[in-house]
């Protein structure tokens, strides 16, 4: 049975995550994912997902697989990170204005979030490595990558994943499905926040001049991506495959 869902880009997902991590407890942000992304795949086959299951964030199950998923914010203000407030207690309104857009449907996606073999989840492994550093535009160009089978620092673990990604047979397929091409140019290549060294270095803010112009790009990518899904949700009258009144 399917649930009308009503998409608002504005919503603030800490509103209702009762002080905790909006990824795991808010229920409005898990009802949106069940909504946006229950949609037909490139095979034709529609990526049901339900949250009915117990004790697992979303779920779908198919003879395309069986998928185990989880919510994970793709932006990040580095309010919290202790190395960083060198940096971000200088401008702390520029902080605070991304960690609040930040906070919106449109700087969250979702990934496997089963553990393989005790090693890390693209989740936890984007946070721990240093050539990361949990940004989503590196990020995505470890995806890009990883769809031509070139190396990256995420290689290793896209792979353990790879029944997922398959779903979507390429990079610009699951761009579109995700609903993340304003982070892609013109030439298919991705938008980096800063200057793009091909990982021969570790990223990192040199002064606030820095900081303000990733935080310039991160807000115009999430303003976009909210337009692109509220543009999404209206056209296609979403609906999620799990009532409300379910969540635990």
């Amino acid at each position: 049975m399917s649930f009308k869902v009503a998409i608002d880009t504005s919503f603030n997902f800490y509103s209702d995550s009762k002080n905790g991590d909006p990824d795991i407890a808010s229920p409005t942000l898990r009802k949106y994912h069940c909504a946006l992304w229950s949609k037909e795949l490139p095979c034709g086959q529609i990526f049901e997902l339900t949250y009915s299951k117990k004790g697992i964030y979303l779920y779908h199950n198919s003879k395309l697989g069986e998928f185990y998923l989880g919510s994970d914010a793709i932006t990040h203000s580095y309010k919290s990170h202790k190395r960083k407030r060198w940096l971000t207690e200088q401008v702390p309104e520029a902080v605070n204005a991304l960690f609040d857009l930040g906070s919106t449907i449109g700087a969250f996606i979702i990934f496997p979030n089963n553990e393989i073999n005790g090693l890390h989840t693209i989740n936890q492994a984007r946070g721990v490595n240093a050539f990361i550093d949990d940004r989503f535009d590196l990020t995505l160009e470890c995806i890009r990558r990883f769809y031509q089978c070139e190396e990256s620092p995420l290689f290793s673990t896209l792979l353990r994943y790879k029944a997922y990604f398959d779903l979507f047979r390429d990079f610009d397929r699951f761009v579109r499905f995700f609903l993340l091409d304003d982070l892609i140019d013109g030439d298919r290549k991705i938008k980096f926040y800063l200057p793009f060294d091909n990982f021969k270095t570790r990223p990192k803010f040199s002064d606030v001049s820095d900081y303000l112009m990733y935080q310039t790009k991160v807000r115009t990518f999430i303003v976009a991506r909210n337009k692109r899904i509220e543009n999404f949700a209206e056209t296609q009258n979403v609906s999620s495959n799990s009532p409300a009144e379910i969540y635990p």
